[in-house]
């Protein structure tokens, strides 16, 4: 399973499953955004029933599978239009064929792409690609293999209508929240409020972008409270050692008096390490909930960079809905609550002279959790 610590560091790159860590195979998009290949989330929930209850193997939000099961999440588009130009960049294409020169069954004739014709969509040899560059009807489009292809064909690449695939988007439905083509505006969505996709994708970018900016607010809130608690559990620690020192040195002044003080020592000692284990695991809870929180946040800040950044405006239109509740959750949930408040010990040995029955050693005191920050 994908853990908070292990996914943070590739939280960035949106072509890479956080199972696999390899290139996306049909990505599919949980409800807190999060996305991971078909195959992989069939393997992760192979022991759920469809309308079971599920987490999310990165944030562990609760979400339901659906009635089809996990073939049923929703196709995340936009990911699978960067998987699928990072394939045709030179990332993806080192030593790659020319498709021109493969059509031709001699051997020893096939020679390596080095460019590409975007109205073909074919990967080319310098050969093969002059007569794209002196068509009759116009010169093709025909650009040279490497990592700036990437942006380049995202912008070129029409998004293509969910319900009519030879149609292309043009038009974003008010009334319904969805990019439609032309045929859906004249048939489902005739009395609809209907907008050119460009003019609102701007729109949306500008509450996107607002988004993403109080989310990388929050983090820093985040980030601040995590180092808070790690600061606290390591002084803890420090304190619950010097009380062990203390109350051993107690006891081997007492040993000489009295054979019970051995019995006495490890009562004491065992109370101490039964509150520092509940408080170790206290402090393991709230870091784990505090980088739960810094994960969810940064994937969907680099998500949203990556579709302002890369996305088309029926891209931006298509997630805008999904990315503001989602944002809205996030700002909503106020992970910085969650604190951790170690008890403060303290070990009071007895006055030697003074020693009663019972009492030999001295007395274990466990307070309340301290306030963040108080040394």
């Amino acid at each position: 399973m994908a853990t908070a610590a292990s996914v943070t560091k590739d939280i960035t790159d949106l072509t890479t499953c956080p199972i696999c860590l390899e290139l996306f195979d049909n990505p599919k998009s949980l409800p807190c955004l999060h996305a991971f290949c078909l195959k992989c989330l069939q393997e992760h929930f192979k022991d759920k029933n469809p309308s079971d209850e599920a987490q999310c193997p990165i944030c562990r939000k609760e979400f339901q599978i659906p009635s089809h099961g996990v073939d049923g999440l929703q196709h995340n588009f936009f990911i699978q239009q960067l998987v699928d130009v990072r394939k045709a960049s030179s990332r993806e294409l080192d030593g790659e064929p020319c498709e021109v020169c493969l059509q031709d069954s001699r051997e020893g004739s096939v020679r390596t792409a080095t460019e590409f014709c975007f109205d073909c969509s074919q990967k080319l040899c310098d050969q093969c690609s002059k007569p794209h560059r002196w068509m009759k009807g116009g010169a093709h489009q025909v650009r040279h293999l490497g990592v700036e292809l990437e942006e380049e064909l995202i912008q070129l690449r029409a998004s293509s209508c969910d319900k009519h695939k030879d149609k292309q988007v043009e038009l974003y439905c008010c009334d319904c929240n969805e990019n439609i083509c032309l045929m859906c505006s004249a048939v489902k969505h005739r009395n609809h409020n209907s907008v050119e996709i460009p003019e609102v994708a701007a729109n949306f970018k500008l509450r996107i972008e607002e988004d993403a900016k109080q989310i990388m607010c929050a983090v820093s809130s985040v980030h601040q409270q995590l180092e808070d608690t790690k600061q606290d559990a390591v002084d803890f620690g420090a304190e619950a050692e010097n009380v062990k020192k203390t109350v051993i040195a107690t006891g081997d002044e007492i040993k000489r008096l009295v054979d019970i003080v051995d019995k006495q020592v490890s009562d004491i000692l065992m109370e101490l390490e039964s509150v520092r284990s509940a408080s170790a695991k206290e402090a393991a809870i709230v870091r784990e909930t505090l980088q739960l929180a810094l994960v969810s946040m940064k994937s969907f800040h680099a998500y949203s960079r990556e579709l302002l950044d890369k996305g088309r405006p029926s891209d931006i239109t298509r997630a805008t809905g999904e990315l503001h509740d989602r944002a809205t959750e996030l700002l909503n949930s106020d992970v910085t609550a969650v604190k951790y408040r170690p008890p403060h010990v303290t070990f009071t040995p007895v006055d030697v002279t003074q020693v009663k029955r019972l009492s030999l050693i001295g007395q274990l005191v466990t307070t309340a959790g301290r306030p963040t920050g108080m040394s």
